[in-house]
């Protein structure tokens, strides 16, 4: 659906070629299920159990009802995303949103662990979307969720985010860095992290201005996002996963689709953990970005 992965659906035929014959037909079946299937995950709990083998802590459950999804396609860019551990997370999240004309990316790391950062990170993901709904610019956004983020938790308690907002016909963008998140990109064979002019978190003082930069993606690059259990993951003898490691990983999947991007990386870092079990939340998104098609218009959101 739209490049996010819902399910498979097997088939048995008699063979031959008239099962051959039969696969475009198969396809569309398949293509109206996946709509069906996610229209029909507003009015009942059973797609989600079924994808369930374990039960999640309330904290997970609170955490996984933000996402926007794992991945998301259109003819500018293709996006994946992936989060573990899954049936017990933390504080990190990512949100995504595209109209004809913009992308607008969160990438967020709130502090504390279970019910605590699950409350944290919904009322700073809240108070973004409603922000970026009203149409604000996206360093008024981080300021207006810095508000209220400060207004319940006084200092208290802080989110860290990495906020782009991408015009999808030029590849131009504006970015707030305000926290841990880091991004790496592909280009040409290269990798290489990108800093930004750092930033508050978004909470820790009353009433922080925050100033967007300009950032520029040309067709072909590669964009990996990631969240401090992911840079600052330590292995059995101390040693942090770090840029090296990543920059080695982001490589190493330079031919995978965006989607499968994130799930390798940490496949990769569960190595480099070794058997202890994880401390922190890992968080990975991949951006390609492909650029408008020569000659084409805005391409229109279905609904």
């Amino acid at each position: 659906m739209r490049g996010d992965r819902v399910g498979v659906l097997s088939v048995t035929l008699d063979g031959g070629e008239a099962s051959r014959q039969c696969e475009p037909e198969l396809l569309e079946i398949a293509d109206v299920l996946g709509r069906e299937v996610i229209v029909a995950e507003r009015d009942t709990d059973l797609y989600l159990q079924a994808r369930r083998k374990d039960r999640l802590t309330l904290a997970a459950e609170m955490q996984w009802q933000l996402l926007p999804g794992c991945a998301c396609t259109r003819p500018e860019f293709a996006l994946g995303a992936q989060l573990e551990p899954a049936y017990d997370i933390f504080g990190d999240n990512f949100d995504w949103a595209a109209t004809a004309d913009r992308l607008t990316l969160y990438v967020t790391n709130g502090m504390g662990e279970g019910i605590e950062a699950a409350l944290l990170t919904n009322l700073a993901i809240n108070a973004l979307r409603n922000a970026r709904r009203a149409s604000i610019p996206i360093a008024d956004q981080a300021a207006l969720a810095d508000q209220a983020v400060y207004a319940h938790y006084r200092g208290r308690c802080y989110l860290s985010v990495l906020m782009f907002d991408f015009d999808l016909a030029t590849g131009r963008a504006v970015v707030v860095d305000a926290g841990s998140p880091q991004l790496l990109r592909l280009r040409g064979g290269t990798v290489e992290r990108i800093a930004f002019d750092a930033q508050l978190p978004l909470g820790m003082f009353e009433e922080t201005d925050y100033v967007a930069q300009d950032f520029h993606v040309e067709p072909g690059d590669r964009l990996v996002f990631v969240s401090d259990g992911v840079h600052a993951v330590a292995s059995p003898k101390g040693e942090a996963y770090g840029e090296a490691a990543l920059a080695r990983a982001i490589h190493s999947t330079r031919l995978l689709p965006a989607a499968e991007v994130p799930r390798a990386i940490l496949r990769e870092l569960t190595g480099h953990r070794g058997e202890a079990a994880a401390d922190d939340d890992a968080l990975v998104v991949c951006l390609d970005w492909r650029g408008r098609p020569t000659g084409g218009g805005a391409a229109g959101v279905p609904l």
